[in-house]
């Protein structure tokens, strides 16, 4: 299975509860902050839903 990286690029606040929770659902807490996740259907969703707060790379 493929690997991502995902890096948080944009700062959560002021942002509705949801995207907060998604953030901390990918393991991201700070700006500048790289995690990296299986290439799954469900991490894709959750990207899907903070693409504008995140950018993500394969690896």
């Amino acid at each position: 299975m493929a690997k991502i990286k995902v890096t948080q690029t944009r700062s959560n606040i002021k942002r509705p509860e949801d995207q907060k929770r998604t953030l901390k659902a990918l393991g991201l807490k700070n700006i500048g902050q790289s995690v990296e996740h299986d290439d799954s259907a469900s991490v894709l969703g959750m990207i899907e839903k903070v693409k504008h707060l995140v950018s993500v790379e394969q690896l």
